[in-house]
């Protein structure tokens, strides 16, 4: 259902083993400051990638073929759209934000609570450079995790391609929301429990409230006003969009709601790894 950060969820590679003496330094040596973070970062969850990748694009399958299934000849959303068409947009959204929130807050916690995250602190990284190596990382595995999604999705039902541009927007600035609000959670964080907490009562009922499934319209006057209350709705109707030209509001709308939403997030972590909230003794 999504991707919850967990112990068993290796680090990967540390901070320090890209930096240790004995690395060959023809591999390591353009590698300084930000781009070392991010190679961490990514290479991270690229050596997991049956657990990283591959699980949630089964996910997602699954998810495809129980709904459509049940609600293909009893649901219509869009005029000359199938629910199955309809419903691979959402699904493909709904895993490029849970993974993009779990490789973030996953990285962090346990580097705070194995403590390497020291190896982070005391190299002269700025705070931006962490945020950015981070956010990128986290984007670049909801990317793939998307891409994925939607490789094995398109057999079912090839959604149309209004407006490609749409799609990546929303797909780049969504991801780079989640994996800032996963940045944040694993600094305030300081167990797992808190972890799952986040995960389960924030991200994952916002997530599954915000239209993957069903268009708002569909809902009573009550929950339509509590969807618009939903940042994560802007985000998966305007990237369903780009798919078929049409949508509950305007992409416009949606694109002002997600770019906000991105300024708040990045403006909290960035002064939150300023001052070494819960980072620094």
């Amino acid at each position: 259902m999504s991707s919850h950060p967990h112990p068993s969820e290796p680090v990967g590679v540390t901070f320090a083993a890209l930096t240790r003496p004995e690395a060959p330094a023809a591999r390591y040596s353009a590698l300084t400051g930000f781009r070392t973070l991010f190679y961490k970062e990514a290479l991270r969850f690229w050596k997991v990638s049956v657990q990283t990748v591959a699980a949630p694009i089964l996910t997602a399958m699954l998810y495809l073929l129980i709904f459509a299934h049940v609600l293909e000849s009893r649901v219509k959303v869009y005029e000359g759209v199938s629910y199955t068409a309809f419903l691979i947009p959402g699904l493909v959204m709904m895993s490029m934000l849970q993974n993009a929130f779990a490789n973030s807050v996953s990285s962090l916690i346990q580097s705070k609570i194995s403590g390497n995250v020291v190896f982070i602190l005391l190299p002269p990284l700025s705070h931006w450079e962490i945020f950015s190596a981070y956010v990128l990382a986290a984007m670049v595995r909801a990317l793939v995790v998307g891409a994925g999604v939607l490789a094995v999705t398109v057999w079912f039902a090839w959604p149309n391609w209004s407006a490609p541009t749409w799609i990546l927007t929303f797909a780049l600035l969504s991801s780079a929301v989640m994996g800032t609000l996963g940045l944040i959670a694993g600094v305030w964080a300081e167990k797992f429990d808190q972890v799952a907490a986040f995960q389960n009562f924030v991200i994952m009922p916002a997530t599954f409230l915000s239209g993957v499934f069903y268009s708002i319209h569909s809902l009573p006057t009550f929950w339509q006003n509590a969807s618009h209350a939903n940042p994560f709705f802007y985000m998966i109707d305007g990237f369903r969009y780009g798919f078929f030209g049409t949508s509950d509001v305007s992409p416009w709308t949606s694109l002002a709601v997600v770019c906000v939403t991105l300024l708040v997030c990045a403006a909290t972590a960035i002064r939150l790894l300023k001052t070494g909230y819960k980072l620094r003794p």
